[in-house]
């Protein structure tokens, strides 16, 4: 490619430079940059792409995309916005791969990762040729692939995509994370549908207030485009979540078909008749393709909302919903997500990657109406994060908890000791005595704890990390699994 064939894809550009510059590729850090690449300058919050332009030139870059001219001596293409550069020239290079295929995009605070689970399960089921993106990384043609977020950057997304399609990719469900939206890291992908869960507190250490979180994920509903189609395969679509009153303004930026979920009588897909149990939940869902009876194996609430978005958005796929009730009976929940572990003891252990307010009431609240005993909750709070939802962590785990065990999640570079004591405000506001909680700052020696004290018909609930295998102390990720921490400590008891 020439670099004016590139500069043309963005209005306002200009070329220092001979724009007849072959690149033979595109790169966004210094360090993978290859002879004949493209490198991307791109200001970050802790670094500045501008910064490495020398190191990419070492390592043979033959151009650069520049929000400011350097004096380097290779050909700039010099733009107002490098990330929008780099979403528009990443489309370009991977040939605009997600006009290829349907791709449903899942957003929210929780929840994400199991809808877009939910509906790989149900495509796959049907035959098609599906692909996932998100927390748990990439997976698509018998393969999964580690990501370091979870949505990947606007460069790497469309290398992706153009990687499933060739393997022949349908359908690619993808959680589109807040941070993903502000930061453009999903620019240029074409969204078939767009679903929404939730919108409770996180992350407002990065966006600062709710209004700035919410917009930032409203981003992806506007998005959808403004037009609409005589054909089923050209329609767009806005799955919303009818309880939740932050829909009502999603449904107004967008021009896409909107279908609504919920508990609600004014939801186009709605759940009622619902039975719990600690084995899966039972309901039924009347919907403007019918009723159908479902029985899922996953447990909770949050899970019946789970499931009523996949099945929404499955219906506007076309599916039956009869079709849908069976795959959904056959489905497992995300990796780390209300996932039991059991070496033969007379108690329930359950790990979940609830890290915000809601996602650990929801499962705790789950929790409360089939514990037959004491309920355990291990948990701490990520370190260099949104410390204003600690002491509201606290109080949620001793209102639902017959015990707490608070420990270290994720401290990041911040003192452990100092996290623990800013959750723990929230546990004596609460009212719950002392006597009830402990503070252990090693997480497996409190998951230890919690492991020794239940008794048979008791619940441990061990949350914050989920799928994760590591934890990252003082900026060192050390391997670490909940889940096999749990396992020894269930074993050596058992012995």
């Amino acid at each position: 490619m020439r670099l004016e064939e590139l500069s043309r894809l963005l209005v306002g550009a200009r070329v220092n430079g001979d724009p007849a510059a072959e690149v033979k590729g595109v790169a966004v850090d210094s360090r993978s940059v290859r002879p004949g690449d493209l490198f991307i300058c791109i200001p970050g919050v802790r670094q500045d792409g501008h910064d490495y332009a020398d190191h990419a030139k070492r390592q043979g870059a033959a151009a650069l995309v520049v929000e400011r001219p350097l004096e380097t001596g290779l050909p700039e293409i010099v733009v107002k916005d490098a990330r929008h550069a780099m979403a528009a020239i990443a489309c370009h290079v991977y040939g605009y791969p997600s006009h290829e295929m349907k791709v449903i995009g899942v957003t929210g605070t929780n929840g994400k990762s199991t809808v877009t689970h939910l509906l790989d399960h149900i495509f796959a089921e049907q035959g098609a040729v599906t692909g996932l993106m998100g927390t748990l990384g990439i997976k698509f043609g018998g393969r999964q692939y580690p990501t370091l977020n979870t949505t990947v950057d606007a460069l790497e997304m469309q290398r992706w995509l153009r990687l499933m399609r060739d393997a022949g990719t349908e359908y690619c469900f993808m959680e589109v994370s807040s941070h993903a939206l502000a930061m453009g890291r999903v620019k240029g992908v074409n969204f078939r549908t767009a679903v929404f869960t939730n919108l409770t507190q996180d992350h407002l250490d990065f966006h600062g207030t709710m209004e700035a979180y919410k917009a930032a994920k409203g981003l992806l509903f506007s998005r959808l485009g403004n037009t609409f189609s005589a054909t089923p395969d050209g329609r767009k679509y806005a799955v919303l979540n009818a309880d939740d009153e932050v829909s009502r303004e999603f449904a107004n930026c967008t021009a896409a078909h909107t279908v609504t979920y919920g508990f609600s009588r004014e939801a186009d897909v709605r759940a009622d008749r619902i039975r719990y149990s600690p084995q899966g939940t039972r309901f039924r869902i009347e919907s403007f393709a019918g009723e159908a009876e479902f029985h899922i194996p996953l447990v909770g609430k949050f899970n019946v909302y789970n499931a009523l978005a996949a099945t929404a958005a499955a219906l506007c796929e076309g599916l039956a919903l009869s079709d849908i009730a069976g795959r959904l009976a056959t489905a497992k929940g995300a990796e780390g997500r209300f996932q039991t572990v059991s070496a033969g003891q007379p108690f329930l252990v359950i790990v979940d990657y609830a890290h915000t307010p809601d996602s650990l009431e929801n499962v705790l609240s789950t929790i409360s109406e089939f514990a037959e005993g004491r309920i355990y909750c291990v948990f701490g709070c990520g370190g260099d994060r949104d410390r204003t939802k600690r002491p509201v962590m606290g109080r949620i785990a001793a209102r639902y908890s017959d015990c707490v065990i608070l420990t270290s999640d994720n401290p990041r570079t911040e003192d452990p000791r100092v996290i623990l004591e800013e959750v723990e405000r929230g546990i004596r506001e609460e009212g719950m005595p002392s006597s009830d909680y402990y503070i252990i700052e090693d997480r497996g020696l409190a998951i230890e704890k919690a492991v020794d004290l239940a008794s048979p018909g008791d619940v441990v609930l061990i949350a914050g990390k989920g799928h994760e295998t590591y934890q990252e102390i003082n900026g060192v990720r050390i391997p670490f699994d909940d889940r096999v921490v749990a396992e020894q400590a269930i074993r050596r008891r058992m012995q």
